[in-house]
């Protein structure tokens, strides 16, 4: 099993544990980060997490979302696992970090330090089965309509994420000047 990288809420590493264990419990806070992909029409890419999930399975979430592994960085990280579930490789720029923890009945949480990048791409996502049972493009103002009527339908990251995305960073829902941004 993968070992996931232990920080304090300032992102200062304090150790190593393994993915199941940081999210027994109450969670253990570790790094994470958070992909939001958008096409060039401006919809966003959302996927429906797979059935087998230990936590929050067959809900729908944001484009791609794990953790840096010891050892890697966040980019080699992002660019990993977006390849990995999606068999995307486009660029992505950062936009902010924030800690959350949320439980999920009594099967665990996330208690995480989330990294949250965007990037545009002109590409259909092939995804890994295993980890994704359904895709779909959504418009922004879809999107939130559907956030605000089936709220139990969504994870509480992405909920969380893409109200702060609209608060915090409405021109990373402009395609035009979304579209030209690099890492």
């Amino acid at each position: 099993e993968e070992s996931l990288i232990l920080v304090d809420s300032d992102d200062r590493e304090v150790g190593f544990l393994e993915r199941s264990s940081c999210h027994d419990g109450v969670g253990v806070l570790h790094r994470a980060f958070s992909l939001f992909v958008f096409n060039e029409d401006g919809e966003l890419l959302v996927q429906q997490r797979a059935p087998g999930k230990r936590l929050w399975p067959s809900y729908w979430s944001n484009s791609c979302c794990s953790h840096p592994r010891r050892g890697e960085s966040m980019e080699s990280a992002v660019g990993r696992r977006l390849e990995e579930e999606l068999q995307l490789q486009i660029p992505l720029r950062y936009l902010y970090k924030f800690e959350y923890s949320a439980s999920f009945r009594d099967r665990g949480a996330e208690h995480e330090l989330c990294s949250v990048y965007r990037g545009v791409t002109g590409q259909e996502p092939v995804i890994n089965r295993a980890e994704i049972a359904s895709w779909r493009w959504v418009a922004p103002d879809r999107l939130t309509t559907q956030l605000d009527t089936v709220p139990e339908r969504f994870t509480p990251w992405f909920m969380m994420e893409w109200q702060r995305l609209r608060r915090d960073f409405p021109a990373a829902l402009s395609l035009p000047r979304f579209a030209s941004s690099r890492r």
